[in-house]
């Protein structure tokens, strides 16, 4: 179901290592260029591989990455043709339409193809990025060449962190499969008394964010914290409603991707990218906000949880 974005996303990742092995200005192109076409190939040729083979391949990626990559660089702006205001609105569609076609796509059948709410909202997403950058365009006045490479300019600068989420996100399902959230609770469970509702409530919440904070990824955190904590004591024991309880631990994890120099795509990468002398700017910027919502986020998880 989900084939046809993987592919448009590899080919992408193919035009970007075309680009790095033709131009040789920049520092590793090959490097570069091996880089995007073991993931193109991964993307566009996964369901055809051998297990092995793939994992090969992303052993690979991990060995450019670490040996043959160079660091994130600064990138250097374009002169500025549109208003700042204007420019928010392609910003702005992305999330309305994904919404929409969220919530519709599921009900609609497009030429007898039925979208589950998972794919219709990787659907919708895809879609929502291909009208923002029609918009974008429209509003620049740009050729979408010209969007193709900056976007290409964009990821070539981020270099490895680009697949961190991902990583990180199956690293998450390999620790709930290896029983890491049932040890974690049984820890926790040693020191804390679990089965009191709001101590609960404080050890999912906060076990969100701090590790979040330790792997970079709310993703990768979510799968053992909601294994080990949410769903045995908070939904079996004190029967929490399962729908908010993943909502708000997983934006409580979120806030602890705002505090950790882990998420480095997040928090390091722009940090490079803008050439800022404070390595911990990002983050310092963020801390105002991550604190409150976290304490926010507490308190939605004992009021909306409980029915």
């Amino acid at each position: 179901m989900l084939t046809p974005l993987y592919i448009l996303l590899g080919a992408y990742f193919a035009l970007i290592a075309w680009r790095a092995a033709a131009d040789q200005t920049r520092p590793a192109g090959y490097a570069r260029a091996a880089f995007f076409a073991i993931l193109a190939i991964l993307f566009i040729f996964g369901d055809l591989l051998a297990p092995a083979i793939a994992g090969v391949l992303v052993l690979a990626l991990a060995v450019i990455a670490g040996f043959a990559l160079p660091q994130q660089t600064a990138l250097i702006p374009s002169a500025e043709r549109a208003g700042q205001l204007r420019l928010l609105a392609p910003v702005l569609v992305i999330p309305v339409i994904t919404i929409v076609l969220t919530l519709s796509l599921p009900y609609l059948k497009i030429g007898g193809i039925e979208f589950t709410k998972a794919s219709g909202a990787l659907y919708g997403l895809a879609i929502a990025c291909i009208l923002a950058l029609a918009l974008a365009l429209r509003i620049t006045d740009e050729r979408p060449s010209s969007a193709l490479a900056r976007g290409g300019d964009l990821l070539e600068a981020i270099g490895w962190a680009v697949l961190l989420p991902l990583l990180l996100a199956v690293l998450g399902t390999l620790f709930a499969k290896a029983g890491v959230g049932d040890a974690l609770a049984q820890a926790i469970g040693r020191v804390l008394p679990l089965d009191v509702r709001w101590v609960a409530v404080l050890a999912y919440g906060l076990g969100m964010a701090l590790l979040t904070m330790a792997m970079g990824n709310a993703f990768a955190a979510f799968p053992v914290i909601a294994g080990g904590i949410g769903m045995p004591y908070l939904v079996s024991v004190h029967g929490a409603d399962p729908a908010p309880l993943a909502a708000i631990g997983m934006l409580s994890g979120y806030c602890g991707t705002l505090l950790t120099p882990m998420a480095a795509n997040f928090n390091l990468v722009p940090v490079a990218l803008l050439d800022l002398k404070d390595r911990n700017a990002v983050i310092r910027a963020q801390l105002p906000t991550a604190l409150p919502l976290l304490a926010a986020n507490l308190i939605l998880l004992g009021l909306l949880c409980f029915r």
